[in-house]
């Protein structure tokens, strides 16, 4: 793929490429699996959401997708003059019925193969070679009767053939399921998109399950937005019904994935353009995200951390605000360090040098990413590190730095000279980076 540049602004690209790094390295051979309801396709979607799901196949991602058909089987019954039945919110199955939700799936089916093999110029599709693989992958079973009613077709799903769907997805190969099932005696069951989603990523060991919605982002109450969630949080919230019912369905099956294994959970308005890209690869995304545990943890570093410390360090170390600190200095003073890390990705750290004798530590190294500056995280790290210095029984905390006076002073440190620093500090004081010294007691 050839990328255009705006040579007038270079560092923007430059920045840009630094802070979606991380993402493409913790994402690469990880499995996703992605449903969108057929609200998507009938609002002409579908070809953009074909290149965005090819770019995320080209940097190593295993996609399978999984496609909803409400509308088109809606189309259908108009066209056959079949009144559409439901109760609680499922759609009632008859012969008819089921014969308008085969049609729709066949359809979509034929829609989806077509825009990934589109291959158009200029795009990221270009010169890419996607297989799209379906099949009988879903077996199903009927729903029975629910509180008097016969829901007849409608089924849920029983068994996802996993092992059919990891060589296709480690031959490169696309997998595409539809909201229909199939039973060992040969019938076929109507599903729903989120439960079909819900069970392969479960089946799967997927490391993500990504709901592209029709609705908007999720607010509580008071109408702020919800960008993430435990799924014990998001129980709490379900049982409040301050929800919408079509985001409410969405937040139940984000929670019943997480229960079952799935690490994250995402609800994304698919129309906001590249929703999917920018949900996976910036800090806060575009939509809500659902965990079983909180996903952003502030930490002592460990060895396996180096390698994201010096992502965080080296473009200030080249632009001299940082002293540069090679692997070897950091895997050795490891133990001092602490990171931020948000869905395994690191994004903040500093280090703590302690001087016991005068009772005295030196924080260094504090560092937050672009993309994730502006959410109080570089403060987080400073308050973490004043307890790990009082926890060891230090009064005073001092930093030196070249670049960020205002931002310390604003946080209680007070001006002070190099003779203020412990003796042992002073002697590798750096007279020709002339750093300030700013102290805080503890």
């Amino acid at each position: 793929m050839v990328i255009m540049l705006d040579m007038e602004n270079p560092d923007q690209f430059v920045q840009w490429l630094r802070s979606v790094a991380p993402y493409i390295h913790a994402f690469r051979g990880k499995t996703f699996v992605i449903a969108f309801p057929g609200e998507l396709v009938k609002a002409g979607a579908l070809p953009v959401l074909a290149q965005d799901l090819s770019l995320l196949h080209a940097l190593g991602i295993k996609v399978v997708i999984v496609h909803g058909s409400r509308p088109q089987v809606e189309e259908q019954l108009a066209l056959r003059n079949v009144e559409a039945r439901f109760h609680n919110g499922l759609r009632i199955t008859d012969t008819a019925a089921m014969e308008c939700a085969k049609e729709a799936a066949g359809e979509l089916r034929l829609d989806i193969e077509a825009a990934f093999s589109q291959g158009l110029p200029n795009t990221p599709m270009a010169g890419s070679t996607i297989r799209i693989i379906s099949g009988n992958f879903v077996t199903a079973r009927p729903l029975g009767v629910i509180e008097g009613v016969d829901l007849e077709l409608t089924g849920v799903t029983r068994k996802i053939a996993y092992e059919a769907i990891h060589p296709i997805l480690n031959a490169g190969g696309m997998v595409m399921l539809s909201p229909l099932g199939f039973s060992p005696t040969g019938e076929v069951f109507n599903l729903t998109m989120e439960d079909v989603a819900v069970a392969t990523a479960t089946a799967l060991r997927a490391d993500k399950l990504i709901f592209l919605s029709e609705t908007p982002l999720m607010s509580n109450a008071a109408g702020d937005d919800i960008r993430e969630l435990t799924s014990l949080q998001a129980e709490r919230l379900l049982d409040r019904s301050e929800l919408p019912p079509d985001v409410a369905f969405y937040l139940q099956h984000c929670v019943r994935a997480t229960r079952h294994g799935v690490p994250r959970a995402h609800i994304v308005p698919y129309d906001i353009d590249g929703a999917a890209l920018l949900e996976v690869f910036t800090h806060d995304g575009v939509g809500t995200m659902v965990s079983y545990e909180n996903l952003e943890s502030l930490r002592q570093a460990t060895i396996e951390d180096v390698g994201g410390i010096l992502k965080l360090i080296e473009p200030h170390e080249a632009d001299g605000t940082l002293v540069k600190r090679p692997r070897e200095l950091i895997e050795r003073e490891i133990d001092h360090f602490s990171v931020i890390e948000h869905d395994g990705v690191i994004f903040g750290c500093a280090a703590l040098y302690p001087f016991p004798d005068d009772k005295m530590a030196e924080m260094a190294c504090l560092i937050v990413s672009p993309d994730a500056q502006t959410q109080g995280d570089g403060e987080r790290l400073l308050k973490h590190m004043e307890n790990r210095a009082r926890a060891a029984g230090l009064k005073k905390l001092f930093v030196l730095t070249t670049r960020t006076a205002h931002w310390f002073l604003k946080r209680g440190f007070i001006p002070a000279t190099v003779d203020s620093l412990p003796k042992d500090r002073q002697s590798m004081y750096n007279w020709q980076r002339k750093s300030l010294v700013f102290v805080k007691n503890l």
